[in-house]
Order: C-alpha cells, then structure tokens, then sequence
C-alpha cells in the first residue's frame, strides 16, 4: 500500500522566502557577503555564504532584527525572467551564481526574485506575495557549520547559516524544547556518559571502541539473533573480511561500488588488489555454488553475523548511526518463483519481531526503494528486468498491506528493496533493517538449479537483515530509553551494596548466587556513603539495587531498589530471583 508524503507547501513556500529575508539582512549587514543558495528543509531553512568575516553566535540576534525589520516593512516578493546573458550581467560580481547559470541550456530565461526594490537573487521561487506574511511565523538562527560549495571538498568552504523556522512562535518554542529533550537522549554524548562506548581521534571516525557495557549488549542481541534466525532455517555461514577484486568485479561493485570501499593496493603496481567487504552476497554465493543444486534444496537459507567496512565520507560519521566499520546480522536466501512471496514475507516477519521485541516497531516506516531508469549507469541490468523485479516486489508489498512510501534512485545497483527506517532523537532517519530481491547477482555468478523437468533454473535471491546493523541499533536503544535498557538487555542488571564493610561478604555472596544463576550482578563493597553508592549505580541505569546491612545479613534476606523508586525490604532472595527470571524470559519493555 503506497503511501504519499504530503509536503505542508505554504510552509515551505514560506521558510524559502524567509532564507530570501536572511539573505537580504546578511547582504545589509556584511556587504560583502557573497551568497550562493539557501533551501527550506524540515526545520527551517539554511544560506550558504561566501563571507570573509567569521559569523559569532553572539551576532545571531542582531541579523534576527534586521530580518524582522524587513518582514516588518511588508516588501513584496516579485519575480522578473530575465535572458541567461542579463543574468550572468546582474551576478557578474558572483562567481557561485554565474556558475550556475553558465550551467543552464544557451537561450534558457532565468527567474529572479525580488524583496523590495533594493535586493534581488537568482531563485525559481515559489514565495509568498508579501513578507507580511511572515509577520506571525517564529524564526531562530541557531548555528552556523561550514560547507563546501556543492558539497564537493575541492571547492571553497563557505558558511552555512541554519535557521528554525515555523508557523508559530509557540511551534518553534515547542521545537526548541523537543530538542533539548533529545539532546538530554543523544546516543553521541549518553553512550559515553554510561560507558557503551568511546572514540579516539588517532584511531579515527566512525570507528568506535565499544567498552564493555556496550559489547555485552551487543552480544546480547548477537546471540538472540542467531539463536532466533536458527529456529528459522537459517543455516550459520563465516566468509573472510577482504577478497580480491575479481570477486567485485563479478559482481558488480567494483563499478558501482568502488569508491565506498576500502582497497587494499594499487591495480596498476601490484598483482593481486584486494578490498575490505562492504557486504556479504558474493561470499555468501561461494557456498551456494559449493555443489550442484536441485529444486528441492530450496529454499536455502544463509545467514551471518558479518563486519562489514564502508567508506563513508568524514561529514557522514555520527556517534554509532554511520560508521565505517559495523557488525550486521545479515542473510542471503534463494528459492524459486513460487516461493518467493512466502519467503519474503518471512523475512519481514522475522524483522517486526525483532523491532517489537526491542520496542522500535512502533518507530518504524517503510520505503520501497526503486531505481531511477533515467541514470541507467548506477544500476546493473536491464529496463525490462528490473521492470519484472519492482513489479513482483510491488504485488508482495501490496498482497501484505505494507505501508510504504516510493524512494526514486534508492535501490540497491542490483535490484529493489524495502527499507524500515527509524529517526533518531533528532528526526533524521536513517535505514536499519533492509530487504531486498535480487536475480541479476545469481546470473553474474552462474547460480543454477535443476527444476522438475530437468532444466536449468535461475533462483531468486532475497538479501535480507533481521535486526540491521547492531551499532546503529543500540543506538537508537540509547535513545528509546535514554540508556535505561529493558532487563533483559542491560549490560548490568543488580548491582548489590553493601551498606557497611561488615556486610562485604554478605554481599559479595549474593552477587556469587545471582551470577551463577546467569544474571549479570555486580557488588559495590567499596568504603563509601551508600548514599552516593545508590545514587552513582542509579546514573549508570543499572535497573534493580540490592541493599544489604545488618538486618539483612542476620535474616538472611534482602532490600531492593528499582531504578522506578522502587522499594522493597525483607524478601527472599529466591524470591526475588523469580521475579527477575519471569521479567528477563518475558522481555518486557
């Protein structure tokens, strides 16, 4: 079921006359500025400017009242097409719109806009009639990052000045405080506060070390995985981490891939060139290809939890939701034609459990990525095949009432996908999980079965991950829970205090019992208040305390404290074991 995104286009139309007003109080106040282009986005909007003085937060409020002044006066926005030669005479002093226009067919008109009689730039609008009607709208700068022009790291840094903008002064008061909310939720900076991880600038970006809290909950989630996937059909494979390049070549990334991945020598020096893998298929296929196949292998079912390793570009790295190095729980599954909606359909029923059992499915949405046949050259392929592949993965979609939305030149170069994305704290929305169908890849690497009549059969290919990427996961599970993990996933579940050194070994003997028992239990004998024991154990989210003392010792019992301010003295420590069993099993949320 294809969703449409409606756009909110008078907002729209509003925030880019609003960059236009920026852009006009930036030229007034510097007039040295030389602008190059300032778009609406899902906040507000940004200009991007070419300014010789750096500008300080400090003057943010001052460009704020020239640009209400100028709402203020009610100035009309009027658009003028002028010829490309007048054009290029209007912005001769500006080499970023000349290159723009430059760029433009010979005998093309351009649009230009005006605000006021005084202030023009190159736009093709729309805009509102009046900067009247911007008067009730709340707007804020609120920083100001660099920006290469065009975004290319060869061309000149320039400064890109961000701004909030909304219908309302009390929706942009309350976007202001939602995202003070999410920084208070922010993986980047609540991951290192409870030691889930760290990074270090000689080692470098998007490679982070994971501390032992946060490998414990990966491992947790590895485990779960494998096991959960086994129970599937799945069959546990372990390819190398690097190959040569003629195994890119086969299929297909060396052309279409190559500049995300990292390669180890030089083509035109050394004989063998190799490359770090950025994904699993063309390993996986080896054990396909292992021995002949008959129609009734199938489906047969590959799976593995793979490190993976991208090049992404340096401006894309963000705490652990892009990264260059990630560990991925990813399959490759073949069947044939009439298994394929069934196995699909598998796939996506082994991905929404795994999001409800982490609390993200409520979080998630779907896009049904598609290639883009007018850029024929970032896709393998033919028209007609891959026509036949969006058109079968349509009707799946469809036959199981999917909601989704269409991305236009977001599939995979050998085939469409399904997406399920979450949004980080901060609204961006990045992809955890994938499913993808694929015939093309089983082609290039002569990936047969013998059908009933005898014949030789292409199988299809599903690719699939059932929980994504498991650093981009804990992730956005730092932020779902501002790092207060359910019990069964949390890297430290008791954490037992001893209220005075005479109960040390009170305490160490009940962290004995609950960690032979599998839970994960720590005890804090140190010599201090156990005001600021409870009090540092409750900052790292640890969810049950245990306090023992005197009491407690000679009764052979046990107080508790939830990370809720739950209290509770005088219990039976196989009692309490009983309760953790029932809520760890359980995996409650």
């Amino acid at each position: 079921m294809e969703l449409k995104k409606e756009k909110d286009l008078e907002l729209e139309k509003s925030r880019h006359s609003l960059a236009h007003v920026l852009a006009k109080a930036l030229v007034r106040l510097y007039p040295s500025t030389k602008l190059t282009i300032g778009p609406a986005i899902d906040d507000g909007f940004y200009y991007d400017i070419d300014l010789d003085h750096s500008i300080t937060p400090d003057e943010f409020k001052v460009i704020e009242k020239t640009m209400q002044e100028i709402i203020n006066k009610g100035e009309e926005f009027k658009r003028e097409v002028v010829s490309k030669e007048k054009a290029l005479e209007l912005f001769s002093g500006n080499e970023y719109k000349t290159e723009i226009i430059n760029e433009l067919p010979d005998g093309e008109e351009v649009s230009i806009y005006y605000t006021g009689d005084d202030f023009f730039d190159l736009c093709r609008g729309p805009h509102v009639d009046s900067t009247r009607r911007l008067q009730n709208y709340g707007f804020k700068i609120h920083s100001i990052n660099g920006a290469y022009w065009r975004g290319n790291e060869k061309n000149k840094m320039l400064q890109r000045v961000y701004c909030y903008a909304f219908k309302t002064k009390k929706e942009l008061a309350d976007h202001i405080a939602m995202l003070e909310e999410a920084k208070k939720r922010d993986h980047n900076k609540l991951g290192r506060e409870l030691e889930l991880f760290t990074t270090v600038d000689y080692i470098g970006q998007g490679l982070p070390i994971l501390l032992p809290r946060g490998a414990k909950v990966i491992q947790i989630m590895q485990r779960f995985v494998e096991d959960e996937e086994a129970k599937r059909g799945w069959q546990l494979t372990k390819t190398p981490f690097m190959a040569k390049s003629d195994l890119y070549k086969i299929s297909g990334h060396w052309d279409h891939y190559k500049d995300g991945m990292f390669v180890l020598g030089n083509e035109k020096t050394d004989e063998e060139v190799f490359a770090l893998r950025p994904m699993t298929c063309p390993f996986q296929y080896q054990a396909y290809l292992n021995k002949p196949r008959s129609y009734k292998d199938l489906p047969l079912r590959y799976d593995e939890t793979s490190t993976l390793f991208r090049n992404e570009a340096s401006g894309e790295m963000h705490g652990l939701i892009r990264v260059r190095q990630f560990t991925i729980s990813e399959g490759h599954l073949m069947c044939r034609p009439d298994q394929l909606e069934q196995e699909f359909k598998n796939c996506l029923e082994l991905a929404i459990f795994m999001l409800k059992t982490l609390g993200l499915y409520e979080d998630a949405s779907y896009r049904f990525s598609q290639w883009d046949e007018n850029d024929k050259e970032k896709y393998i392929g033919t028209k007609e095949q891959w026509d036949e592949a969006q058109a079968t993965m349509k009707k799946i979609l469809d036959h199981l009432k999917i909601p989704y939305v269409v991305g236009i030149g977001e599939a995979a170069f050998y085939g469409p996908k399904l997406d399920i994305q979450i949004k980080n704290v901060f609204g961006k929305e990045d992809t955890l999980i994938t499913i993808q169908i694929d015939q093309m890849l089983a082609e290039k690497f002569g990936m047969e079965y013998t059908d009933k009549d005898g014949s030789k059969k292409t199988p299809y290919i599903i690719h699939r991950t059932s929980i994504g990427c498991y650093e981009r996961t804990l992730a956005y599970l730092i932020e779902k829970y501002a790092g207060a993990f359910p019990l069964w996933l949390a890297p430290e579940q008791v954490r037992v205090l001893a209220l005075t050194d005479r109960n040390n070994d009170y305490a160490q003997e009940i962290k004995n019992k609950l960690f032979n028992l599998g839970f994960r239990a720590e005890v804090d004998t140190r010599n201090e208040k156990i005001g600021y024991k409870i009090r540092e154990a409750l900052s790292m989210k640890v969810p049950y305390l245990i306090i023992v003392g005197d009491e407690e010792e000679k009764n052979k019992t046990i107080s508790i404290r939830g990370r809720k301010f739950e209290n509770q003295s005088g219990l039976i420590l196989e009692d309490f074991v009983e309760r953790l069993k029932n809520e760890v099993n359980s995996k409650k949320i």
